[in-house]
């Protein structure tokens, strides 16, 4: 049985007395066990719970009927849903179990919202150096959607093109948390880091020629950044950086 907090068990009380949910679905989140057993994995139904989030569902190595079975365990819980670097042929699969669900092609993601209503809080702003950096960059966005905060996007404002960045500042300086993605020497979060007053989430991709190492040279350049507030995640990782940046947004918000 999942222990509820008295903040969570408010939320689902509330819920009941809103007809959000009907009784049913009220006994089910009250009663519900720590894990889902599918046949191809154990589902972690306490890590809301536990970490503020439900399990996300990372696609490569599983089969389609694989991901359609841990989002009907999540669903049956109320928990929302998040798939990442989904293939094709496991985006259609899983489309066609949950046409409700939200496909982005860029970001190679699909997420479902079935959980309790939750208010939106926070503020993040995803920035990109190029055009080739956005699929990490879209990654980042679906996992802020799915954490329920406010996000933008501003796309293309690299370093090669100095004067494109300070038209932005105005939307910059109102985010709580900034993810910065960019490839090649991985130089703009140190720019932007130098404008502003929250976090700033380096994420370094694999974009670049033979001496950018895959994406190494940009991860090592976002190490050493001289800007105090500038902070990295793995290649390519947007998953994470969007995960980072959600908590600190929504906990800026909820500090207000």
């Amino acid at each position: 049985m999942t222990s509820l907090d008295q903040s969570e068990l408010v939320r689902l009380l509330l819920a009941f007395q809103q007809g959000q949910l009907d009784l049913q679905q009220t006994l089910q989140q009250l009663t519900a066990p720590a894990t889902a057993h599918t046949p191809d994995a154990a589902v972690d139904l306490d890590r809301r719970q536990r970490c503020g989030y439900p399990e996300v569902v990372y696609s490569p190595g599983k089969t389609p009927a694989a991901i359609v079975e841990i989002f009907r365990a999540l669903q049956a819980h109320q928990q929302d849903c998040l798939a990442t670097r989904v293939s094709p042929e496991q985006a259609t699969i899983l489309l066609a179990a949950y046409p409700q669900a939200q496909h982005n092609s860029v970001a190679r993601t699909v997420r479902m919202e079935a959980g309790l209503p939750t208010e939106t809080r926070g503020k993040v702003v995803i920035v990109t150096a190029g055009t080739s950096d956005r699929p990490i960059a879209e990654e980042a966005l679906e996992t802020v959607r799915w954490m329920h905060c406010d996000v933008e996007l501003i796309v293309d404002v690299g370093v090669a093109g100095p004067h494109r960045l300070p038209a932005q500042l105005p939307r910059l300086k109102s985010a709580d948390a900034i993810i910065v993605v960019a490839g090649m020497e991985g130089a703009l979060p140190s720019i932007v880091g130098g404008y502003v007053s929250c976090p700033v989430i380096g994420v370094p991709t694999s974009q670049g020629y033979g001496a950018s190492f895959g994406g190494v040279s940009a991860l090592l350049g976002m190490l050493n950044s001289c800007a105090s507030n500038v902070t990295v995640v793995n290649i390519d990782s947007g998953f994470k950086a969007g995960y980072v940046a959600g908590l600190i947004a929504r906990r800026a918000a909820s500090a207000q």
